[in-house]
């Protein structure tokens, strides 16, 4: 299949063009600039000029391919409703260029509060794609969401743990919420590659899956690894002193929950085999200065 991936040089997105490519795929990857381009073009794939706000750009990437995986998003957490209007607004864009091709179509969402696949999102959180990728099923497209878990995690990660790393060494202290029992859901990006890469072959329209290995790990466990690796202390918060000391982050981290892949795995016989989240801290780069 020749497939056009947005993020394609992105934490996550990189890994999915690498897992197609090996998987005998072809891919178009977005790209938004010089260097961009020129990553898209080193890992082997075919370069489309474009970015989220250019939806011309979206369409015409979705126009001629065989399937379209989008996992751009704007990370702007000072912003997030308007970045969540562009994301909406590019999924709709890819819709109608793929409108009545049955082509699949795999949005990208998180799982965070949300216990199984068969858990629907609350109606008033602001990032709307999931809700955008499952309307397209309507218009002739084979359209799934993959929801990832708060922390996608390997080498090169960026997401929260790397900012929970970070702030413990500015502020002195590795912080949990409470008695620290909210739970963490996570998976190896590696492993999440592969079922962007499974959903694609084989999954059906209007199929919503999770990309969680680590179903959940308590909050208080990662900030006492943190401590002990950063020579800081692990200390208790109430959820507005962690929110006053750590903005978004010092919210979410009270937020937690148990999330299964459990339907995801008979699916699509997806098995996660990389390491966990608490293996990789203590075995990967995460602390390397």
């Amino acid at each position: 299949m020749r497939v056009f991936v947005t993020g394609a040089t992105g934490f996550i997105g990189s890994a999915i063009v690498k897992e197609l490519l090996e998987a005998g795929h072809q891919v178009l990857g977005l790209a938004r600039s010089d260097s961009g381009a020129k990553a898209v073009a080193a890992a082997g794939a075919e370069v489309h000029h474009g970015s989220l706000e250019d939806l011309e750009s979206l369409k015409q990437g979705a126009t001629g391919v065989d399937g379209v995986i989008h996992t751009a998003f704007i990370h702007d957490f000072t912003d997030f409703a308007a970045n969540a209007a562009t994301d909406k607004a590019a999924i709709e864009a890819m819709t109608a260029a793929l409108a009545g091709s049955n082509k699949p179509l795999i949005v990208t969402s998180g799982c965070l509060g949300l216990a199984t696949e068969e858990a629907l999102p609350r109606a008033d959180f602001p990032r709307k794609s999931e809700q955008a990728g499952l309307t397209a099923v309507a218009r002739g497209v084979r359209a799934m969401v993959i929801r990832l878990p708060p922390s996608v995690h390997g080498d090169g990660d960026h997401g929260f743990v790397p900012a929970l790393i970070k702030l413990a060494r500015e502020k002195g202290c590795a912080i949990y919420v409470a008695e620290g029992q909210s739970l963490w859901a996570a998976g190896h990006r590696l492993d999440v590659a592969k079922l962007y890469r499974l959903a694609l072959e084989k999954g059906s329209a209007g199929a919503v899956f999770h990309g969680v290995a680590d179903e959940g790990i308590a909050t208080r466990q990662i900030a006492e690894i943190i401590a002990r690796r950063v020579n800081v202390p692990a200390v208790s918060k109430t959820p507005d002193e962690a929110a006053a000391m750590l903005g978004f982050i010092g919210r979410v981290l009270g937020m937690g929950g148990l999330s299964s892949s459990r339907l995801t795995q008979e699916r699509l016989g997806w098995k996660p085999t990389h390491l966990g989240l608490v293996e990789d801290l203590e075995q990967g780069t995460y602390f390397d200065q």
